[in-house]
């Protein structure tokens, strides 16, 4: 299987996980729905990397990169995204954080000298462009325009979508030079978690008031939690390791950035709203260029 497909794996996991976080993260609250999922992704990838023997492959001098990319690109990134979120809604965080293919592919060249074919910038600028379509004008203004009110400073909630996206795309830019080592994908992606695990439970630790928990967890949220992190974190953050890999940063970041677009089908038998015509033109733009892609 192509790196391609890999990414677009991931970007299918993030979607069916963003929905299904939907009831735990209301009843947790953000940071400790994180928490408690992160916990449960470093034990099932540890595990996973104990009985495949994937920790023989583990380097000393590995940890310290992989620890770092998940600080930056899991903990710190994925707070500012949810900051954003609280602050801008779910579209104009969307909008903001999908700007991490742009500032992966930026980094890559600078730092990687990873280049694209004439044929393949085509393709990148059409899946791009069709996720901005489909996230910047595909919303029901009836259904979700109380989603979208902005609370507080609007520049703060750009300033934290902006964190979210650099902390994505730099987070796959130090895991770039340890996944073209012999590291096993899931010792890595573990090392990741547990680094990111550890910082919010620090965070929690402190005592600090956004850290609690809203209500105490329950068994059917602890269920939902941890099918939700086996999937998108243990599962979908793995194919994106597998994915940087063979692949350059840039190409990876763009193609796992098709999330907003394969969510419409699904919200719309979720939400029973059909999504508007600019979602679905934004939708098979984005689908041609994901063709021309990994053709």
């Amino acid at each position: 299987m192509g790196y391609e497909w890999l990414a677009l794996g991931a970007a299918f996991l993030w979607a069916v996980a963003s929905i299904m976080s939907v009831k735990p993260a209301q009843h947790l609250g953000t940071f400790a729905y994180s928490r408690w999922r992160m916990g449960c992704t470093s034990i099932i990838l540890s595990m996973m990397a104990l009985i495949t023997g994937g920790w023989y492959s583990v380097e000393w001098s590995s940890i310290s990169a992989m620890a770092l990319s998940g600080l930056v690109g899991i903990f710190i990134g994925d707070t500012a995204l949810f900051a954003c979120l609280n602050r801008m809604g779910p579209r104009q965080a969307g909008l903001l954080f999908s700007c991490h293919a742009v500032f992966s592919a930026v980094l890559g060249y600078f730092l990687f000298s990873e280049t694209m074919t004439g044929l393949e910038l085509i393709g990148a600028s059409l899946v791009f462009s069709g996720v901005l379509t489909a996230i910047f004008f595909g919303r029901r203004k009836q259904a979700t325009a109380s989603l979208d009110d902005i609370k507080g400073n609007v520049w703060v909630g750009i300033g934290l979508g902006i964190v979210a996206a650099l902390c994505q795309a730099f987070g796959g830019i130090i895991a770039k030079p340890v996944m073209e080592t012999a590291i096993d994908p899931v010792a890595a992606s573990a090392i990741r978690m547990i680094a990111a695990f550890a910082a919010h439970s620090a965070l929690w630790l402190t005592g600090a008031k956004l850290a609690k928990a809203r209500n105490a967890i329950n068994s059917n949220v602890f269920i939902i939690t941890a099918v939700n992190a086996f999937l998108a974190m243990a599962v979908g953050m793995t194919l994106i390791l597998y994915a940087l890999r063979e692949g350059n940063v840039g190409m990876v970041a763009l193609l796992s950035s098709t999330t907003p677009i394969m969510l419409l089908p699904m919200l719309w038998i979720y939400t029973k709203q059909r999504p508007n015509r600019f979602a679905w033109i934004g939708a098979v733009v984005a689908v041609l260029g994901t063709g021309i892609l990994v053709q």
